[in-house]
């Protein structure tokens, strides 16, 4: 049984999946300052739900930007499970190779993002993350991870908006009536909610133009089904999207280990 955890700059994701479905998938708010202890009753919590304790999990692996989240979670993991989790990053097995300048900058959830999503499709692929940045990674008919566009993230967009300026609002985000607002609020939404599916589809359009071929684009993240439902730029949609990329890694390496040790013996 595998603990799945994607840890976001705004949110951390995470799901209990037992070899062949998810029982369950949370997604609470990212709190930095928590301690190991604060994380493990938090988990247990939620676990609670599945009748599943962690002391009863074969695996925990973790997708993470957010660096000090992880020597926590980590830190909970080893005492909780008596055994480290698996941190994905571009040196564990992903089944990918990788076309980009510095792999080591790369997001662990772009690498789950795209493991995800070149196993659901066996083609090439573009997966659209959602999250606290809006980011778009492209995948090569060969599995080869070709690079990546980033961009603020919508509510990013408009906290900056309201923040830096003194007479717009902060409004709750959704589809305007019609493109020309007529005041503020569907003013404010035609231009981020509107100007974002403007965004996703030129990107697309542009990652598709280079690589040459009518990739399949996927979305993910939190906010996938705000964007999502006004464009048909996408093929599929899955807000879990990472967390089955994290999980297909975990299979993969504990599949590896196993045949060290058969090879050992």
């Amino acid at each position: 049984m595998l603990l799945a955890v994607n840890v976001g700059n705004t949110n951390i994701v995470f799901g209990i999946h037992d070899g062949e479905k998810w029982l369950r998938q949370w997604r609470v708010r990212t709190v930095r300052d928590k301690m190991p202890d604060e994380y493990g009753l938090l988990f247990r919590d939620y676990l609670r739900e599945t009748g599943v304790s962690l002391r009863e999990l074969d695996q925990a692996a973790i997708s993470s930007v957010v660096p000090p989240i992880t020597d926590r979670m980590e830190e909970m993991l080893m005492a909780q499970m008596g055994a480290a989790p698996l941190i994905i990053g571009p040196t564990v097995k992903t089944g990918l190779t990788f076309a980009i300048d510095n792999p080591a900058e790369l997001g662990a959830d772009l690498i789950a993002d795209a493991v995800a999503a070149y196993n659901r499709v066996g083609d090439a692929c573009i997966v659209v993350d959602f999250g606290t940045a809006t980011t778009f990674t492209a995948v090569a008919a060969d599995a080869t991870l070709l690079g990546v566009a980033i961009a603020p993230g919508i509510n990013l967009a408009m906290s900056a908006l309201a923040g830096g300026t003194a007479q717009l609002p902060q409004i709750r985000l959704s589809a305007p009536p019609r493109p020309i607002g007529t005041n503020t609020v569907h003013s404010i939404q035609s231009g981020i909610v509107l100007g974002y599916v403007g965004l996703v589809e030129g990107l697309i359009a542009r990652f598709r133009e280079q690589m040459g071929v009518p990739a399949q684009a996927l979305a993910t993240g939190g906010l996938a089904r705000l964007i999502a439902p006004l464009t048909c730029c996408f093929e599929a949609v899955d807000e879990w999207l990472t967390l089955d990329g994290i999980r297909l890694i975990a299979l993969m390496n504990k599949n590896e280990r196993r045949e060290e040790s058969a090879k050992g013996e």
